[in-house]
């Protein structure tokens, strides 16, 4: 939108290759059988002056000229309309010429230039009504005369109009369906984004730690193994940097988080199992009736607690944490509670994708997250994921 509320006028599209080649096809054509069709009509139509090689080539200049009717419509129009005019003041008979002013004035208003297409209906009305009595070659047209001369041109405005807007609409339904495939597009890389995040990420964070942890506690450990153990938690940090910028291009600002497949909250136990071995004791709570979920919100709400896990076993420098699941009536509540101090220097700062995938699943849903830091220490996520926002 331009300033002031305009809408910027849309380019017209140029023919194409084809386009153009079919136009002069037409032209050709149009160019043999309106001249022969204009000596037989002289033949039987008295005139000022007879078919001759002038009349013929008017006939041809005109039909010429509608090679170029869709890539200069209203230039066209005029040429056309200057073609038949001079035709008619040189005293040459009416008739099939006609039809190349027929054509450029449908050309034009299909192409959208309907005030041209008018302009030159109005011409053509006045040009039948005056031409004749001012070159002195008759009385004025009678009212019947009139009449057909003023309703050819509202027929093929009505008919060109009819072309134009369903080319209008055609185009807009093509257009509509190209947003649709590039949202689907979208909708899938963030989907990737995600999956990788929360599922190699998460593995990727396992191996650090678990690397780690095994140096601290094992300082006598041989020197290959020492340089191994390093080698393997620097590989897991790098394979985490690189992951953070394949994501950077996954993920895209304001993309509608689709619903993703597998893992459900049916699969807590597998993920608690997992934690424990990677030294994280989790105590997990759930409260409510229990019931079976929608795959959506099953599916969000396993992501949620393995992504805050996570955080916890990279950030939170505690082996303890406390998953709650509370089954409301309308919606399902999940929180992980760390009572952490905080994270060690030598790990990657928080606030990469983590949070913001958390967010992501319950907006997807209609409900919303909160992450912070406790009263009295530790770190919270509290999700909270409507049971019919998942349909």
């Amino acid at each position: 939108m331009r300033p002031g509320g305009q809408r910027a006028r849309r380019p017209e599209a140029r023919p194409g290759r084809a386009g153009l080649a079919a136009d002069a096809a037409l032209a050709l054509a149009l160019a043999a059988v309106l001249t022969v069709a204009t000596y037989f009509v002289s033949q039987h139509h008295a005139s000022v002056r007879p078919f001759d090689a002038g009349a013929a080539a008017l006939v041809i200049a005109s039909a010429a000229a509608l090679a170029a009717r869709r890539a200069r419509p209203v230039a066209v129009l005029a040429v056309v309309f200057g073609i038949v005019l001079a035709y008619l003041t040189a005293g040459y008979p009416d008739g099939p010429i006609w039809l190349t002013v027929i054509i450029a004035y449908f050309t034009a208003v299909v192409c959208g230039h309907r005030l041209a297409g008018a302009a030159a209906a109005i011409a053509v009305f006045g040009t039948f009504l005056l031409i004749h009595p001012l070159l002195g070659r008759g009385p004025a047209p009678s009212a019947a005369g009139l009449a057909a001369v003023a309703a050819w041109p509202l027929v093929i405005l009505g008919a060109a109009e009819a072309v134009r807007i369903r080319r209008v609409r055609a185009a807009e339904a093509a257009r509509i369906r190209e947003e649709a495939a590039l949202r689907r597009a979208s909708e899938e890389r963030l989907r990737i984004a995600r999956e990788l995040h929360d599922s190699l990420g998460h593995y990727l964070s396992m191996i650090s730690v678990q690397s780690g942890v095994a140096l601290n506690l094992n300082p006598g450990l041989p020197g290959p193994v020492a340089e191994s153990l390093s080698a393997i938690r620097q590989a897991s940090k790098e394979g985490l940097r690189e992951l953070r910028s394949v994501l950077h291009i996954l993920r895209q600002d304001g993309e509608p988080a689709p619903h993703a497949p597998p893992p459900a909250l049916a699969r807590l136990g597998d993920l608690v199992n997992h934690a424990a071995t990677a030294g994280l004791q989790v105590r997990a709570e759930t409260s409510g009736t229990l019931r079976e979920l929608p795959f959506g919100v099953g599916q969000a709400a396993f992501r949620i607690v393995q992504e805050a896990l996570t955080n916890v076993t990279r950030h939170a420098g505690t082996d303890a944490a406390t998953v709650r699941i509370g089954y409301g009536q309308h919606d399902l509540t999940v929180q992980v509670d760390d009572d952490g101090q905080g994270r060690s220097d030598d790990l990657p700062p928080p606030g990469g994708s983590g949070i913001a995938g958390m967010r992501e699943r319950a907006a997807a849903l209609g409900g919303e997250l909160h992450a912070g830091p406790r009263p009295g220490g530790g770190f919270r996520v509290t999700a909270t994921l409507p049971l019919d926002g998942s349909e």
